[in-house]
């Protein structure tokens, strides 16, 4: 199995929903950092690419049609290359205060709490993730600008005829057309809220 479509977005701009909206559009899995929780042998294959800049991608990547989220959005040069003909969708939130807001409630608090019992990997691959984006995301500056950067070198990197920009908002119609796919008939997935997140994740 080839993937068909590289998120190249930050987690916090939708990724879960979207996840589950290309696993609708193309019937096959889409790889999310919850993948890993679920896999963990696969920390050590990220682990790696993370430390030499390789990594076997088609075992990976394997039975799965799509990846959103970290850890799969820090490699998406490496990815689009790998898949010349996969949709490079670039996910965001409305503005960067909206994307921010979020982010520090969830994904940077759980890991400013550290890891969990067991997945002391999976929080150390997580680390090593997210310090290419910014090694400050407590700091709302630092971290927005980084963000910023990230989603600026996406748009001026991808083909236009690869890449979709696509927030949450904006639902099935522009995966659907990107994709060449039928609309759905069922409301478009919302899921992750701040709320689901810090209580999955032990937050409150």
């Amino acid at each position: 199995m080839t993937l068909r479509v590289i998120g190249a977005g930050l987690g916090r701009t939708g990724t879960n929903s979207l996840k589950l909206a290309l696993e609708q559009l193309l019937g096959e899995p889409c790889y999310h950092t919850h993948e890993v929780v679920l896999n963990l042998d696969h920390v050590p294959l990220w682990q790696h690419a993370f430390q030499t800049g390789n990594a076997d991608w088609e075992t990976i990547f394997d039975g799965y049609g799509a990846t959103v989220d970290w850890p799969g959005c820090c490699f998406w040069r490496d990815l689009s290359s790998m898949y010349p003909e996969a949709l490079v969708v670039l996910s965001a939130r409305s503005n960067p205060d909206e994307w921010w807001a979020s982010a520090q409630r969830t994904v940077f608090a759980s890991m400013n709490r550290g890891p969990l019992p067991g997945l002391e990997g999976w929080y150390e691959m997580m680390q090593n993730a997210m310090s290419p984006f910014t090694d400050h995301w407590n700091d709302k500056d630092a971290a927005i600008a980084a963000y910023e950067r990230h989603n600026n070198e996406v748009r001026h990197s991808v083909p236009s005829a690869r890449l979709l920009e696509w927030t949450p908002e904006q639902g099935w119609a522009p995966l659907c057309e990107a994709l060449d796919a039928p609309l759905p008939e069922a409301p478009f997935p919302h899921v992750n809220t701040t709320p689901e997140f810090r209580q999955l994740a032990a937050l409150d």
